[in-house]
C-alpha cells in the first residue's frame, strides 16, 4: 500500500472515531441514555459516566490517530473497538440486526485497522 492510500484509510477511520464521539455526546440524554437503560443500566450517574468515558476514549483515539499514527495506537484502537463491541453485544444483541449496522460497521473498521497495523512502521 502506498503512503497516499494509507493516509486515506487512516483518515477514514479517524472520521469514524471522531464522529462516534460527537454522536455519543450529541445524543447524551437521548439515544445514548436509552441504549443503556434498555440494557438495564438505570442509574443516570452510571450511564452518564459510561457515555462520557466512551466518548472521551473515541475522541482521544481519533485525535491520536490523526496526529501521531503508530502500530501500537492501531492495536489499542482495535482492542478498544473489540471490547466496546463485546460489551454492546452483551447489553443489546439486537444491535447486530439493526438495519443501519451500529455493530456490523465494526467488521470493516477492524479490517481497516488490521491493514493499518500491518503497514505501520
Amino acid at each position: 500500500m502506498n503512503a497516499g492510500d494509507e493516509k486515506i484509510l487512516r483518515m477514514g477511520v479517524v472520521v469514524v472515531w471522531l464522529a462516534t464521539a460527537v454522536a455519543s455526546l450529541w445524543e447524551f440524554n437521548g439515544q445514548s441514555m436509552d441504549l443503556l437503560a434498555k440494557a438495564g443500566i438505570d442509574d443516570p450517574s452510571v450511564a452518564r459516566a459510561l457515555i462520557a468515558s466512551g466518548a472521551d476514549a473515541d475522541f482521544l483515539i481519533g485525535i491520536a490517530m490523526a496526529l501521531s499514527p503508530s502500530r501500537r495506537l492501531y492495536l489499542s484502537a482495535l482492542a478498544l473497538m473489540l471490547a466496546m463491541t463485546a460489551v454492546a453485544s452483551v447489553l443489546d444483541p439486537s444491535l447486530w440486526l439493526h438495519p443501519l449496522g451500529p455493530l456490523t460497521k465494526n467488521v470493516p473498521i477492524a479490517a481497516a485497522l488490521w491493514v493499518l497495523i500491518r503497514t505501520a512502521k
